[in-house]
């Protein structure tokens, strides 16, 4: 199956990122939801937990069937004059299939996790995060996923990481083959 993960520039933040190579200032999110429901089995998208970000987001939501889940800041960036911290945010949440439910009798619709510091761009994710997020779309590691805003390429590496979660391990009594003498 093919997974989108889509963490793109908030709504109303593009100017964050205005210095990068990548910079193409702000996001079409309908046509960005249009491109998940069209080209992806399932879908993760991070939002910022704003007026305007509900606003905006929720009537393109409603008729894909993905579910707003929350990630929770345990650690988060707190601002001058800014009385009640920005400390979660939402993370919609399509599956490419029902999820699996091992060694838990159920999963939960939200994750508490710190965020980053320095890791070279503001909103990068922690691993964590993300492994949550394979959990809830139900990615199985012969899954593609494409990072379709890869930033510092956490998301990429988490993927990869997450993926040798069900590797077998070599089998160390294994015999290896010679090369062929040329």
């Amino acid at each position: 199956m093919r997974i989108a993960y889509a963490d793109p520039p908030y709504i109303g933040c593009a100017h964050l990122y205005r210095g990068r190579p990548d910079y193409a200032g702000e996001v079409d999110h309908a046509r960005l939801i249009a491109r998940l429901q069209r080209d992806y089995d399932g879908w993760i998208l991070h939002a910022a937990a704003t007026p305007e970000s509900f606003a905006v987001l929720a009537p393109l939501i409603r008729p894909t069937g993905a579910r707003w889940m929350a990630w929770v800041k345990g650690f988060a960036a707190f601002k001058r004059n800014v009385p009640v911290a920005w400390a979660w945010e939402p993370v919609i949440v399509k599956p490419a299939r029902k999820p699996v439910v091992s060694k838990r009798l159920v999963m939960r619709d939200w994750i508490q996790e710190s965020i980053t510091l320095r890791r070279g761009l503001t909103g990068a994710k922690p691993e964590a995060v993300c492994h949550w997020a394979f959990e809830m779309v139900a990615a199985r590691p012969d899954d593609t996923l494409d990072d379709l805003f890869p930033g510092t390429g956490a998301v990429t590496k988490a993927w990869a990481n997450w993926r040798l979660k069900f590797a077998l391990p070599a089998d160390p009594g294994a015999a290896t083959v010679p090369a062929a003498a040329p």
